[in-house]
C-alpha cells in the first residue's frame, strides 16, 4: 500500500513537472526563443466557413501567433484582387464588427504580417494568373508546404 502511494505520488509529480515544463514553451517563458506559428489550410466554399476560419485566425494573431494562410480551391478567390464574396455575414454578439466579409477580414491579417499564399494548384485550374493575385499573395511551392505541415512544433488547422 505504502509503494503504491509513493508511486502514485511520483507519478503526478512526475506529471505535473511534464505539463509545467509544456506550458513553459508554449508560452515563451525561460527564455525559450521558439516562435508560435500556425499554419490554416482554408478550402471551403461556404461564406460561413471562411467567416469563421478568418475570425479564428485573426484571434490567433491577436493572441501573437506568427500566421501562414493556405487558399485552396474556392476558397482561393479571397485572394483575387478585387474579390467580394455574395454578403457579409453577422459576428458573434461578443464581436461589435456587427458584419464582415471573409476577405476584409484576410487583409487586416495580411496587413498585420500573415504570409498568405493560394495553393500551387490555384491558378493552372483556373483563368487566372499570378497578377490576378492580391499585393503579397503567393504562390505555395509543395516541399515547403509540406514541410510545414509536417513539423510537429506548427499546428495545422484545416477548414
Amino acid at each position: 500500500m505504502i509503494l503504491k502511494t509513493i508511486l502514485t505520488l511520483a507519478l503526478a509529480a512526475a506529471t505535473s513537472t511534464i505539463g509545467f515544463s509544456g506550458l513553459a514553451l508554449a508560452d515563451n517563458h525561460g527564455g525559450d526563443e521558439r516562435e508560435d506559428r500556425a499554419l490554416v489550410i482554408l478550402t471551403s466554399d461556404s461564406l460561413q466557413t471562411q467567416g469563421m476560419a478568418m475570425i479564428l485566425s485573426n484571434a490567433m494573431q491577436q493572441q501573437g501567433t506568427d500566421l501562414h494562410i493556405l487558399l485552396c480551391d474556392a476558397a482561393g478567390h479571397l485572394a483575387v484582387e478585387g474579390y467580394e464574396s455574395a454578403e457579409a455575414i453577422n459576428t458573434p454578439p461578443s464581436n461589435p464588427a456587427g458584419q464582415v466579409k471573409p476577405e476584409g477580414i484576410l487583409g487586416m491579417l495580411m496587413e498585420k504580417g500573415a504570409q498568405v499564399d493560394v495553393c500551387a494548384i490555384y491558378l493552372p485550374n483556373s483563368d487566372l494568373g499570378e497578377e490576378s493575385l492580391r499585393e503579397g499573395v503567393g504562390v505555395a511551392a509543395p516541399g515547403p508546404m509540406a514541410e510545414m505541415m509536417r513539423d510537429p512544433s506548427i499546428p495545422v488547422y484545416s477548414f
